[in-house]
């Protein structure tokens, strides 16, 4: 089998790798991150048990996509959770939809919406991102159910 082994030597940039070396392509590559906020909310004008207050455990998945920089990186991932952290969650996390979102019926499919439309305005105000957009964002409601809007069907119509 394969043993664990401690390299001999660390490679350092301008000695072992240029820095014309860290730019591996020019492709267009997508990135995702993933998060998980708790919240109420009820639905209007529905007949079942979802008319009534309740809760889940959402699960958030961004897809982005754009072109690496000089350096092999396409979008820092820590940039990703900054803007969903100051931008996004402060409106979701453990907060009463109903309350909190824009008025609308708190459906999955209208909140995917309003969350993929938060993303792409926070990355439209950096410009080191030059290029970068949101391809998709699916948001689960339960481990099995999810809406999901993508960037072709939010610029059509």
């Amino acid at each position: 089998m394969y043993g664990f082994r401690i390299v001999d030597k660390l490679q350092k940039i301008d000695e072992d790798i240029s820095r014309d070396q860290l730019k591996y392509h020019s492709k267009r590559v997508l990135v995702s991150k993933e998060f998980t906020f708790d919240a109420a909310h009820h639905l209007h004008n529905y007949e079942g048990k979802c008319k009534n207050l309740h809760g889940h455990t959402y699960r958030v998945i961004f897809g982005v996509s754009g072109f690496t920089d000089e350096r092999g990186l396409m979008i820092d991932f820590g940039d990703i959770k900054e803007i969903w952290k100051n931008e996004i969650e402060i409106h979701l996390d453990h907060r009463y939809l109903n309350e909190t979102l824009p008025p609308m019926n708190t459906t999955a499919e209208n909140m995917v919406v309003w969350i993929f439309e938060k993303m792409k305005e926070a990355l439209d105000q950096m410009p080191q991102y030059l290029g970068a957009r949101v391809e998709f964002v699916r948001l689960f409601e339960t481990p099995t159910s999810y809406a999901e809007a993508r960037r072709e069907w939010m610029e059509v119509e």
